[in-house]
């Protein structure tokens, strides 16, 4: 077994666990450049590794009771759709494309992950006055819209969106922190299992180097899960908000600079 399908499987599941999100801006680029994965199968690769790792992550935070269904359902729904649509365009797209859009949107969520975040009164209110921390009073209409957007990205450029979906939830509905990771879960495993499906008929995937990569991820998962509840969220987030630049700094290089 190689030493990156170990390392690479842990931090992918490590960072669902903790976050709800990250795990593909992991995936796909350990299979890319570690484990020497073509583009379009890493992609496809990324895709099933994270839907199922998030799978698992998600029925954690279910059983203690950080996973909105409905706001599941909502999402979900449009984020497929669009997952799906995104993959059979992905399908298509240079790959110089997508890898530039995929370095893009790793900027977008360093810079999501180091900006210091307001505190929102509408949203505080919002959660203060709910006794079981959320309200149903939901704006649907923008969360099915949002939904789509992420779902088109997602299937394009091979990543769960969880970097999205989570200050969507916080700000859209009223969530705290630890049901909107629970949901994001969620959605993140709908989603990505809708993108797989629109790749898998169309590129060749190394089941069992994706197998493999799945269970440590997964062991990985139930570590993060463990330490998000113990580690400072602002460490972390700030952490992982640097890592974030140094690797699309070396995607935008490598791949699309000097190609």
């Amino acid at each position: 077994m190689s030493i990156s399908i170990i390392i690479a499987g842990l931090i992918t599941g490590m960072l669902l666990g903790i976050f709800g999100s990250g795990g593909s801006i992991i995936t796909m680029p350990a299979l890319l450049y570690l484990l020497n994965v073509e583009p379009k199968a890493a992609i496809a690769m990324s895709l099933g590794i994270v839907a199922i790792t998030a799978t698992i992550t998600a029925m954690q935070h279910w059983r203690h009771g950080n996973v909105n269904l409905r706001i599941t359902a909502v999402f979900g729904l449009f984020g497929v759709a669009g997952t799906y649509a995104g993959a059979l365009l992905g399908v298509i797209t240079p790959v110089v494309i997508q890898l530039s859009v995929f370095a893009l949107v790793m900027y977008a969520a360093a810079w999501k992950m180091l900006k210091p975040q307001p505190q929102h009164k509408s949203v505080g209110a919002a959660v203060a006055d709910c006794p079981d921390g959320y309200c149903d009073d939901f704006e649907y209409g923008q969360i099915a819209m949002h939904g789509i957007a992420v779902g088109i990205l997602t299937g394009i450029v091979g990543v769960g969106g969880g970097f999205l979906i989570v200050p969507a939830l916080v700000l859209l509905s009223g969530l705290p922190m630890k049901k909107a990771v629970g949901t994001s879960l969620s959605i993140v495993a709908l989603k990505s299992f809708a993108g797989f499906a629109g790749y898998a008929g169309s590129v060749t995937i190394d089941y069992p180097m994706m197998a493999t990569f799945t269970a440590i991820a997964i062991v990985g998962s139930l570590v993060g899960s463990q330490l998000g509840h113990r580690l400072p969220a602002d460490l972390l987030k700030r952490g992982f908000g640097g890592f974030l630049l140094l690797v699309a700094s070396y995607i935008l290089f490598k791949s699309v600079l000097f190609n």
